[in-house]
């Protein structure tokens, strides 16, 4: 994996375009990390429908939250700690290959795309709309794959 910047991506479909590219067949270390990274975006994309597990306190959602998100936004890249999960995310299987964590990640954002809505709360930016989840999760996806893609 490269320290590479991360992709400028726009939505989703610069997302699904560019999850071909992906080195599914690393070595055993890399490839465990791929799985992760994958499965950890995969499940913030879900928690967008069913609802975050460990919010931050309101205070913070309503304030620093979305400044932090309208800053990444007009930069056009997220920066923050690729290991920490999501509070709350279900713990990931270290056994995972990651074609199978590529599958899940692909299903949660058809499963994102057929949502009718209403949209949860994010964890840390509080009330999006759809427009604004596509946007911070494409940001998130960026920031995760950006040593194992070219920037698009």
């Amino acid at each position: 994996m490269s320290a590479a910047p991360a992709p400028h991506w726009r939505g989703f479909d610069d997302v699904l375009a560019a999850l071909p590219g992906l080195p599914l067949q690393a070595p055993p270390d890399e490839a465990r990390a791929l799985a992760r990274a994958l499965d950890h975006c995969a499940q913030g994309i879900g928690f967008s429908m069913t609802g975050f597990p460990q919010p931050r306190p309101a205070w913070f959602r309503a304030s620093v939250g979305p400044l932090v998100f309208a800053l990444f936004r007009l930069k056009g890249r997220m920066s923050h700690d690729l290991a920490a999960p999501i509070p709350g995310e279900r713990p990931h299987d270290p056994a995972e290959d990651p074609a199978a964590a590529l599958q899940r990640l692909r299903a949660a954002i058809a499963a994102f795309r057929a949502w009718p809505g209403p949209w949860a709360p994010h964890f840390t930016y509080g009330r999006l709309d759809r427009a604004g989840h596509e946007r911070a999760h494409t940001l998130h996806l960026a920031d995760h794959l950006k040593g194992w893609l070219p920037p698009a």
